[in-house]
């Protein structure tokens, strides 16, 4: 089955108000504001350039706003998009706390939201909802393959300095799930508040654990602030082994490749994997003055999937939409062949990256070697084992 690929003057008409609105909402000014924020608003933006390419009677309006990183501002914002601003779906979010708060409410309201950098398991296990899809990653992604990897070269103690709110908490605890199962341990973990400044003491304590490993279960400028101080602290020449639970390009790019070197981090998505990610991601830099990151890249993939979705549904009305959606294969140059499961997550593949040496990088932003690429086959939190009361027993 095939998205219809172009739409007359009339069909334009069956869209609510005549207009398919799209909210894009995350953290635009704070520390995680470089891995989504206005480069994901770019993003979606151009996702309408190429929708409109083949659907130029189409009228598409992108609308943006900033939650802080706060559940209770995301709600109210998208309350009021959904009852009076006529948004007809939620793009991005960026932050687990807000996400399962808004997950809440789109169920209430039946609208779409596509997460593309909600990480914890609940979005799509116990909380999971008809109309939230994720997009790009959760905790057991991002953990399982990694932690078995370094367990069965002998890094089998683990310490985690992780960010206090529900994305860390549940980073922490997938990851504790995966060693107990993979025979490591866990031998303790401290929390640290958003946008946290000072990790000294936190990482003091990771030391003084004894662990092999310790883990950084944060994001953007919390994880770049934790990694310059482990090299301020000369923690580099010792025997602890850092690992980035969840790193993204551009913090690469914040914290420097010497202080970056070496740190591997499973990723859905590469700017410079192939020529067609490239030349997406050049069209991005122009714009932004910066490669586009996993979320960003996903933010783009979720808007076009859900434009070729309405037009080929002839409305933008909730449930025909995601019947289309469900019914056709995600293929653009986010991923490929790639579908949406019972629980809401799209099955794509993912790629273990390693930060390059210093001396192997020849041009600005290509930081990762892509060491293997793990099949979607092989990412997931089995479907026989999901607590989503949408998942057929």
């Amino acid at each position: 089955m095939a998205f219809i690929s172009c739409c007359s003057a009339a069909n334009a008409a069956e869209f609510s108000g005549g207009v398919i609105k799209i909210g894009v909402i995350n953290d635009q000014t704070g520390p995680l504001s470089d891995i989504n924020g206005p480069g994901s608003v770019v993003a979606a933006k151009l996702a309408v350039e190429d929708f409109q390419k083949t659907n130029p009677s189409v009228k598409v309006e992108i609308i943006s706003a900033d939650h802080q990183n706060k559940a209770d501002i995301g709600v109210g914002i998208v309350r009021r998009w959904f009852d009076i601003d006529g948004v007809d779906m939620v793009a991005d979010v960026g932050n687990s706390a807000v996400g399962l708060a808004i997950q809440s409410l789109a169920r209430d309201k039946n609208k779409i939201v596509i997460y593309t950098s909600v990480a914890t398991t609940e979005l799509t296990g116990k909380q999971c909802t008809k109309t939230g899809l994720a997009w790009l990653h959760d905790s057991y992604n991002l953990v399982a393959g990694p932690i078995r990897t370094l367990v069965s070269q002998g890094f089998d103690s683990w310490y985690f300095i992780a960010a206090d709110y529900a994305f860390g908490k549940n980073m922490v605890l997938e990851s504790q799930r995966v060693l107990a199962s993979s025979g490591g341990k866990a031998v303790g973990a401290v929390y640290h508040p958003l946008g946290n400044a000072d990790y000294g003491s936190f990482l003091l304590q990771a030391q003084a654990s004894g662990a092999k490993v310790v883990a950084f279960a944060n994001a953007g400028d919390q994880l770049v602030n934790s990694m310059k101080q482990w090299n301020e602290f000369g923690m580099t020449a010792g025997s602890q082994k850092p690992v980035a639970e969840l790193m993204f390009i551009s913090d690469v790019h914040a914290m420097g490749a010497q202080t970056a070197r070496g740190l591997t981090t499973l990723t859905a998505w590469y700017w410079a994997r192939n020529e067609e990610t490239r030349a997406f991601s050049q069209r991005f830099f122009k714009l932004r003055n910066a490669m586009p990151t996993e979320p960003q890249a996903a933010t783009y993939s979720g808007v076009l999937h859900y434009l070729k979705a309405a037009v080929s549904a002839d409305t933008d009305e909730t449930d025909a939409v995601l019947e289309k959606m469900r019914a056709t294969p995600v293929d653009d140059v986010y991923a490929r062949g790639a579908t949406i499961r019972e629980d809401g997550k799209l099955i794509h593949d993912f790629y273990l990256a390693q930060v390059k040496e210093p001396s192997e990088i020849t041009a600005p932003w290509e930081y990762y070697n892509i060491i293997k690429t793990v099949p979607s086959s092989e990412a997931y939190f089995p479907l026989s084992e999901s607590e989503c009361p949408l998942v057929k027993k």
